[in-house]
């Protein structure tokens, strides 16, 4: 292990020079951690000094968190589960996004290309469905692998877009802002051919033919959901979408906060985000 002292290593030193100084037992996980002086600054580290989880109290608690967040937990049930204070919960949350989003990124560049991919947006909302947020998703075809994920504020439609505007008024689609984030992360995932599959959203093709000008694109007519799926997957026999559709289900299903019917709601776009990405992560480490 490349340890250092931190002292030194602040003040850009070698911080190289230093020997072995005895033991201390961490009661999170139960292992005796070794403990190192500089004989420079005669500054005090140990082995676990430069360790993701250095300093964290209750460390044994965050795989177990980790599962259930991707598994249709809330944070107050998590912390009710695991015993421990809803603040530790919440820090825990956000030291797990980070760390999920970094695993999920890095694992999907050592795997092969996809050649064939799906994307589209589900829709959720932030404290209010007047307040609505899109959720841009793309899979890998049949292996319902999870490539990338976005999400962007838009505005209110349907029956209660004039309601919408009286109460918050007018709100930015920043949708396209979303798809353009997710394509540039994309470019290093997919291969220059690729096959994109998407539905009949007439903004798909401009924003697709400009992020991927050798791929082929086919656009499918969105079908009516069926009673199962969480409202996701569609009627019929043969769904062209169907990888993407039931990765979205799934999505339903397993975060607490994209529920049908929840009073688990977003607060927050970012909080979304982060608890996207430990279950894309879960997802396609452990789940497929």
């Amino acid at each position: 292990m490349n340890v250092c002292c931190r002292k030194c290593q602040s003040e850009n030193k070698p911080g190289l020079n230093f020997q072995k100084r005895g033991f201390f037992y961490r009661t999170s996980d139960s292992k005796k951690v070794q403990k190192y002086v500089c004989n420079d600054c005669r500054n005090y580290f140990s082995a676990a000094s430069f360790q993701i989880c250095y300093r964290q109290k209750k460390r044994q608690k965050n795989e177990l968190l980790r599962k259930l967040l991707a598994s249709g937990n809330s944070l107050r049930r998590a912390s009710l589960i695991l015993n421990i204070h809803r603040t530790t919960t919440v820090r825990k949350f956000l030291f797990l996004s980070l760390k999920s989003e970094f695993s999920f990124r890095s694992n999907n560049l050592k795997i092969d290309k996809a050649s064939i991919i799906q994307f589209d947006d589900l829709e959720t909302f932030e404290s209010t469905k007047y307040k609505p947020l899109s959720v841009t998703l793309a899979v890998e075809h049949k292996t319902r692998r999870i490539l990338g994920v976005e999400v962007s504020q838009m505005a209110a439609h349907g029956l209660i877009a004039k309601k919408a505007r009286l109460r918050y008024g007018q709100r930015k689609d920043e949708r396209r802002e979303g798809r353009i984030r997710l394509f540039k992360k994309l470019k290093s995932l997919i291969t220059e051919n690729a096959l994109i599959y998407s539905d009949s959203n007439p903004y798909y093709k401009s924003d697709v033919s400009s992020y991927f000008p050798k791929a082929a694109h086919l656009q499918y007519k969105g079908r009516k959901a069926a009673s199962s799926g969480l409202g996701e997957l569609k009627k019929g026999y043969h769904d062209p979408l169907f990888s993407l559709n039931h990765t979205c289900a799934m999505l339903r299903a397993n975060i607490n906060r994209l529920f049908r019917k929840t009073w688990c709601t977003t607060k927050k776009p970012e909080n979304l985000y982060a608890h996207l990405m430990i279950y894309a992560d879960f997802h396609n480490q452990t789940l497929i």
